[in-house]
């Protein structure tokens, strides 16, 4: 019997290509939204009375909160360079924030600053994967065009380059003062949105998801929310209760934000794509309460400082095919984590990839790994610096002795017991000194002048021992 050759290469070639199209489709979906100097308390599923998040409330019921997640950095820049590679921001120079007209004239400067080009992002893997990839909002990650968005792995970008901008449209009563604030869409067509910027970021991320729904995506939804300038509308000012100033606007801007979410979570309702879709909710810092009025509590410290209310952030993943709703993580986990645990689940092999500190998170939310995925947390700005080793926490200052907590005990900081166990003040030194060793010089840093505003509101934020305690440690 004569078979016609090309019949047979067409079944042959199905046979192989039926599979991966399977597979494809199997893929989860990956949409990750990170909030702006949002406060750790100001949330309602962390605790908040009275700020009102309904939609991510109920992301929460079924989600995994991870209850002790790190960022890489307590300011956003740095912070986002971390996560964006899976990799400690320090080993490629991104130490600091980069924000062009106050940095130290040492370094780079201007628009030169940003995320070498020799270091892939979690959207250059998920394209290589099959992902359509995209970022709506704050890129931060440089302003010249060798470090736009579409240049990084995504497919798709409407934002702005710069740290931070107006909420309402550049026009006539409202002056554009950076190149860098101005809205664009894909590369170099800069249109200023209508409307109210946090709401209209979400609808373009929606009408990406509509449009990819059958293929897997990756949706980097950064807000520039809930970061300064205090804007926010009218209407959502009118919803708010029993708060006044700043306070009163943060927590509409909030309100927003979270109206935004839901949009989004909606969407992926409606089409059927919730069930295979990872959806992560975290913060890029800690919040700066001497800026916006944001409440870290329980926490000691700010934004800017390596105490936890500055480096602990809300943490929320969500996977309903994959991980059971509504459970507690209680170790820590870090942003680092991000990359290899999306390359993980989209079919990649994060082994593959040199000089990651990441890992992939999904055995252990999932249980089927028990032990610590983190060991050894580090952080570093000029000369501060922080080490987690297991529960303890080692804080080294320019301007006074190192500090000692034990976070398990003492998780707003106030117990220093430094003096109480110097061996272990004299290891975990040593431990940051080598994890130091390690790193790439800052290629720019901000004028000396910061490291001392910094310090100001490390102690203007600081919690206090209560008499209690006073009371304990006396006797």
């Amino acid at each position: 019997m004569l078979v016609n050759k090309g019949i047979i290469i067409f079944i042959l070639a199905s046979i192989v290509l039926v599979p991966c199209l399977l597979r494809a489709q199997d893929k989860p979906n990956i949409v990750f939204i990170l909030a702006d100097d949002a406060g750790y308390a100001d949330f309602g599923f962390q605790g908040s009375k009275e700020f009102m998040t309904p939609h991510l409330d109920k992301l929460a019921e079924n989600s995994f909160k991870c209850t002790q997640a790190y960022v890489t950095a307590a300011v956003c820049g740095p912070s986002r360079a971390g996560l964006l590679t899976g990799k400690y921001q320090q080993k490629f120079g991104f130490e600091e924030n980069n924000v062009p007209g106050i940095m130290s004239k040492s370094g780079m400067v201007g628009d030169d600053m940003g995320l070498p080009t020799d270091q892939l992002t979690m959207a250059d893997y998920l394209k290589e994967l099959g992902y359509k990839t995209a970022i709506f909002g704050k890129w931060h990650m440089g302003n010249a065009d060798r470090y736009h968005p579409t240049k990084r792995g995504f497919d798709e970008f409407y934002g702005f380059r710069g740290g931070a901008r107006s909420y309402m449209p550049y026009d006539v009563g409202n002056t554009l003062e950076r190149k860098e604030d101005r809205l664009e869409r894909g590369f170099g067509d800069f249109l200023e949105h209508q409307g109210y910027l946090t709401d209209v970021l979400a609808k373009e991320a929606a009408a990406f998801i509509e449009k990819n729904r059958k293929n897997p995506f990756f949706v980097y939804l950064s807000f520039n929310a809930v970061h300064t300038p205090m804007e926010a509308l009218p209407e959502d000012l009118a919803k708010i209760n029993g708060l006044s100033g700043k306070r009163k606007t943060l927590a509409a801007m909030t309100l927003a934000m979270d109206r935004a979410c839901g949009l989004v979570l909606q969407k992926l309702k409606e089409l059927g794509l919730a069930e295979n879709t990872i959806i992560l909710f975290t913060n890029d810092n800690g919040g700066p309460s001497d800026a916006n009025e944001s409440v870290n509590d329980p926490l000691s410290g700010t934004k800017a400082n390596h105490l936890e209310g500055g480096i602990r952030v809300p943490f929320l993943m969500s996977w309903p095919a994959v991980l059971e709703g509504g459970v507690q993580y209680n170790y820590p986990i870090s942003t680092l984590d991000l990359l290899p645990t999306f390359i993980a689940a989209a079919g990649g092999n994060p082994g593959t990839i040199a000089d990651l500190d990441g890992i992939d998170l999904m055995p252990f939310l999932q249980g089927k790994i028990t032990d610590r995925p983190h060991v050894n947390l580090f952080w570093k700005k000029e000369a501060r610096g922080a080490v987690r080793h297991n529960d303890w926490k080692l804080i080294r200052f320019p301007d006074r002795p190192a500090e000692l907590y034990n976070l398990h005990e003492d998780i707003s900081e106030v117990n220093d017991l430094a003096s109480t166990y110097p061996d272990k003040v004299r290891e975990m030194y040593k431990m940051l000194f080598n994890w130091e060793l390690t790193l790439e010089r800052p290629l720019w840093q901000l004028e000396r002048k910061y490291e001392g505003l910094a310090a100001e509101r490390m102690d203007s934020f600081r919690k206090v021992k209560s008499e209690k305690i006073i009371k304990n440690v006396k006797n």
